[in-house]
């Protein structure tokens, strides 16, 4: 039986149920993309930058580390939206609690546009479009991923657990045997972007290992939208299951593999 496949608009509600939860069990970004955003994107002081689908902040502490003149940041859960007034105290942010489609944004007020693990809740032809608007002539725009897993490197953790989510719904962002995940299909990304009038750098994947023990496994699969889709009591019983499994038999050392995918593009002037 084909798996269930998650509607774009759960992903506006599927993450906000607990937020320092979810902001203690994501993974950061490896060092390196912001570089990539330094040196291919034009993160630096004194821009004005939008950010789609913030979350719990993990991308926004960073962007506002960079020093810009401001940060808007759109985030259409408002358990999210609070939870960042709530974390950041900083004049610089300003937090519109709105999805991207309807959120009122002026145009052409944006130096850069990013969106970190977010991007794939959106129909992207429409959201690049509304993103070209938003944008400053010679603007950039920053999507970016972290992909549970690397086809080219084994995942014992993965592979051991894989039948726990045989009755689980499938994410925009996963892959299956016919289609890779969302943000490691570059033809697909840098089309897209093509498509909108934007010129599109070479894509920049990023391989490293994170390292899990069993309450971290916990926390970080119990922020998956294909878990958080479950009835509470499916849900829990996964969780338990997942965390059996990084103790009895993965001695509490679980490795998954992790590819951060980092597409930047700039608008035409």
């Amino acid at each position: 039986m084909e798996a269930v496949k998650l509607d774009r608009r759960f992903g506006r509600e599927a993450f906000g149920n607990d937020p320092a939860n979810y902001h203690r069990g994501r993974p950061p970004y490896p060092q390196a993309t912001w570089t990539a955003l330094r040196e291919r994107a034009g993160l630096k002081a004194g821009i004005d930058i939008l950010e789609i689908g913030a979350g719990s902040g993990l991308a926004t502490r960073t962007l506002l580390g960079h020093r810009p003149r401001r940060l808007v940041a759109v985030e259409p859960d408002g358990r999210f939206a609070d939870y960042l007034r709530a974390s950041i105290d900083d004049s610089r942010l300003d937090i519109v609690t709105a999805p991207l489609e309807t959120a009122d944004l002026e145009p052409a007020t944006f130096d850069l546009v990013a969106a970190a693990t977010a991007f794939h809740w959106l129909d992207p032809i429409n959201s690049l479009k509304k993103i070209h608007d938003l944008l400053r002539p010679g603007g950039a725009i920053a999507l970016w991923w972290n992909v549970f897993g690397d086809a080219g490197r084994p995942d014992a953790f993965h592979d051991e657990t894989l039948h726990l989510f045989a009755n689980s719904p499938s994410s925009p962002s996963s892959g299956d045997a016919e289609r890779l995940p969302h943000g490691l299909d570059a033809e697909a990304r840098v089309g897209e972007l093509a498509a909108t009038g934007f010129t599109a750098d070479a894509p920049q994947f990023l391989l490293w290992t994170l390292t899990l023990d069993p309450p971290a496994v916990c926390r970080l699969y119990a922020t998956f939208s294909n878990v958080t889709a479950l009835p509470p009591v499916e849900r829990g019983a996964l969780l338990d299951a997942l965390e059996d499994i990084a103790a009895s038999r993965f001695g509490g050392h679980v490795e998954r593999n992790m590819t951060t995918a980092i597409y930047t593009a700039r608008r035409h002037s």
